[in-house]
């Protein structure tokens, strides 16, 4: 591989540019196209070169678990694109949250995280880790007393998500960013459902920042993946030697198609945000609602956080229909443009009912402590004309 032919990095250019250029690499070809490198292993000149590898001695590639140049190129992107100082893929999201969270710990530490996560990762906060005695507290993220009050002498992380799955809460990641430093402790955010490109949390204060790349980064319903940004020392410390041991990697071609899928984030997501704020005004008066959540309206609970820490709103809208789980199944059925399915980020519009999927394994109780009803539905909005997604929806919402 040629060195970079990418605008260099220590020019500030503004996020279009970097999601276009950041990273690249050229081969002896100068392929316009970032270079897919489907390689397991890489050879070696000499026996000695192959030592000085191993040792750390020499920059070059050892094995597509470790390291891998398309791989690095969607690495370097999104270092370049979040600000961060250095970064590490994983091969999904999940094993970005996981690997984040439990890659520094060890038996005897405590995190406290916020209860509204994604069901998965809920599960890895409040019952993967205590297996390997790491014990967690799990409170309101809104109530910046419950972080206070939870922080033990060994708390060594907090982990939230903003915002929220599916509620679209939004938590004050400076203060809670504030309370983690005070008690020695580093703060994870899970940026999935702001983007980089509406949210910033290493500019707020967090420590690490996860995402899964499979949602809007690919945008297209392609192929998985995740990523961990964080600074050099995080990464160096704590993540370099567990992820090259225990192999949670991103493939290269899944690199090389979320390389494609930054090109145009931007465009997708802004578009997308602007088609979820039509949505969510017209639905937000409709007779079948009894509640509806959107982080762009003044109605928003935290209304005044997000002006403060988000440049815009989601392209996700959350909505509760009257008449519980049944109603809330006849609208779904109805609907003609937007499909059925638990992800989110696509271009395609996606719809999801949480309390029996992403967070079916939640008690009753505790779907309820989050806002999580039987009639409540994740809306996650595509890139077709708004117009026809308004009329699917308020169609579908006749039946229920």
């Amino acid at each position: 591989m040629s060195q970079s032919t990418a605008p260099a990095a220590k020019t500030r250019y503004r996020p279009e540019t970097r999601l276009v250029h950041a990273g690249t690499l050229r081969s002896e070809f100068g392929e316009t196209s970032e270079g897919l490198f489907l390689t397991q292993g890489y050879v070696y000149d000499s026996a000695e070169q192959c030592e000085a590898r191993f040792k750390g001695e020499d920059p070059g590639y050892i094995y597509s678990r470790y390291s891998n140049p398309t791989i690095a190129m969607f690495e370097r992107r999104m270092i370049e694109l979040e600000g961060a100082e250095a970064g590490r893929s994983t091969a999904t999201g999940m094993a970005a949250v996981t690997t984040a969270v439990l890659a520094p710990l060890k038996a005897g530490d405590h995190v406290v995280a916020s209860k509204a996560l994604f069901g998965s990762c809920r599960y890895v906060v409040e019952d993967l880790l205590p297996r390997y005695g790491i014990a967690s507290t799990l409170v309101d993220g809104l109530d910046l007393d419950q972080w206070k009050r939870a922080v033990r002498p060994n708390t060594r992380s907090f982990f939230l998500e903003s915002p929220t799955n599916p509620t679209l809460d939004v938590l004050d990641i400076s203060a809670i960013a504030e309370i983690a430093h005070a008690a020695g402790a580093r703060l994870i955010v899970d940026n999935v459902f702001a983007t980089p490109i509406w949210q910033s949390p290493l500019a707020l204060g967090a420590d690490v920042v996860v995402y899964s790349a499979t949602k809007h980064i690919d945008g297209q319903g392609r192929c998985l993946g995740g990523m961990i940004l964080s600074s050099e020392a995080f990464i160096a410390e704590h993540l370099h030697n567990f992820m090259r041991q225990t192999g949670p990697s991103l493939s290269p071609f899944n690199a090389w198609v979320l390389l494609k899928g930054l090109e145009t984030l931007a465009v997708r997501v802004r578009a997308q945000t602007e088609s979820a704020g039509k949505i969510a005004d017209v639905l937000a008066n409709h007779p079948n609602i009894s509640r509806l959540i959107y982080p762009g309206r003044a109605d928003h609970p935290q209304a005044a956080l997000v002006k403060k820490q988000m440049r815009a709103g989601s392209t996700l809208v959350g909505f509760e229909v009257k008449g519980g789980k049944p109603a809330a199944f006849r609208v779904l059925n109805a609907l003609k443009i937007a499909r059925i399915s638990n992800n989110l980020g696509d271009a395609k519009s996606l719809v999801t009912h949480p309390a029996t999927t992403t967070h079916q394994r939640l008690s009753i109780e505790a779907r309820a402590e989050l806002g999580i009803s039987e009639g409540f539905i994740r809306f996650s909005t595509g890139l077709e004309h708004p117009d026809d997604l308004i009329e699917d929806l308020t169609a579908a919402l006749e039946k229920a």
